[in-house]
């Protein structure tokens, strides 16, 4: 009885989700300000305001409220805080 190797059978290829960067703009009044700046501007904050180092920021929650021109934030789940946007 002979054993018969089979082809190794090729699966299609999957392909990937295209990676893509949304941007986010907040606009109010006579001001804009982009996500980015708002994600800099907490770093900024963390890093001379509050002397840390920017590396040991492992979440940032940020909350903005045009009403009071202000972002609050909340970093590594424990130092809370708030910036004028």
């Amino acid at each position: 009885m002979a054993v018969k190797k089979l082809a190794a059978q090729k699966k299609p290829a999957v392909k990937k989700a295209e990676a893509f960067k949304a941007n986010v703009e907040l606009q109010y009044g006579d001001k804009s300000i982009s996500y980015d700046e708002i994600v800099q501007n907490a770093k900024n904050v963390w890093a001379y305001d509050l002397h840390k180092d920017v590396s040991e920021i492992t979440s940032m929650d940020l909350y903005v409220k045009p009403e009071e021109d202000r972002v609050y934030y909340v970093i590594n789940g424990s130092e809370a805080g708030s910036f004028m946007i």
